[in-house]
């Protein structure tokens, strides 16, 4: 069977089938399959390496796979250069750092106003000035006061808000938010997640949230795909899978969120890094074993090799 993450495929903005990624003998992506439906966010959780951000790079076409095919809107993205235009457009990326995205020589306005001149072809500089305005207040920034600084003089948080705004300005119809909160303080984290949470409900977006911390995909994501080392270990309703772990390697990532009510235990970490190596000695074998434990919660069989 498919390793679909979405039930609702016939509706998907974005489907990827099989993709795989090469990097010489290092295969990062094997058979990974999902799809990103209106509406409707995905989080992709597993350590660094596991082939993570290999997935938004290729959706959003700064990489190309090795293997497998990428679907937009239900037909095959083949890089004829009509649709390569519209699929930019479409596909917008917010990414991890906020201070290297962002060009320091020019002001926020100007960083909104690109997109909107090159994409939506703006009439008037009023109407240009009306839209940034706009844009500005919907990621709860202050235009007035923000639209004429430059990257040095905003926070992290205010950053990260103009480059969601930014990714916002061409009415796209997914974004890929790659670890969108793990270089800003832990204070403004959560105001983030609830942000990206309400554009997406508001602009009626498909949406790939990346992250390392599995205890954060509860806060944006309706579905969410567990990877280890290039594949694809258990995935389905988010809820379902947090709350019932099957595969030993989401277990593991939930064991290592913090837990304000459990007294720290001094060699706590020494055990934590034990139970990690056995699991990830279990999960090396590769695997084309699916098992279905569940309405829309799948894992991948341990030991049986591909």
């Amino acid at each position: 069977m498919k390793a679909e993450a979405s039930p609702v495929v016939a509706e998907a903005v974005i489907r990827l089938e099989d993709i795989t990624r090469n990097f010489g003998p290092v295969r990062a992506l094997k058979g990974v399959s999902f799809s990103l439906v209106p509406g409707r966010a995905l989080a992709l959780v597993g350590e660094s390496g596991c082939g993570k951000t290999t997935c938004a790079r290729i959706i959003a076409r700064l990489d190309k796979p090795t293997g497998g095919r990428l679907f937009f809107r239900g037909q095959e993205l083949r890089g004829e250069a009509k649709d390569e235009h519209r699929y930019r457009r479409e596909v917008q990326m917010v990414f991890q750092d906020p201070f290297s995205s962002l060009n320091p020589a020019f002001t926020v306005s100007h960083h909104l106003a690109r997109p909107l001149q090159l994409h939506r072809q703006s009439g008037s500089g009023a109407d240009l000035a009306g839209e940034i305005a706009r844009l500005l207040a919907s990621v709860g920034l202050e235009p007035d006061l923000t639209r004429q600084k430059f990257p040095h003089e905003l926070s992290g948080g205010q950053r990260q808000r103009v480059n969601i705004a930014r990714a916002l300005a061409v009415a796209p119809s997914v974004l890929v938010a790659d670890e969108p909160t793990s270089m800003l303080d832990v204070s403004i984290r959560k105001d983030i997640l609830d942000l990206l949470a309400r554009v997406k409900r508001e602009n009626d977006l498909a949406m790939l949230y990346i992250t390392h911390d599995i205890a954060t995909a509860a806060h944006v994501a309706e579905e969410i795909v567990v990877m280890f080392a290039g594949q694809m270990v258990e995935w389905g309703d988010t809820d379902t899978v947090l709350s019932d772990p099957r595969h030993p390697y989401t277990r593991l990532l939930l064991s290592a969120v913090p837990d304000g009510s459990r007294p720290f235990v001094t060699g706590g970490s020494a055990r934590f890094l034990e139970q990690a190596e056995k699991v990830r000695s279990l999960c090396r074998p590769e695997s084309i074993v699916i098992e279905q434990v569940g309405p829309n919660h799948f894992i991948r069989a341990l030991g049986v090799p591909g």
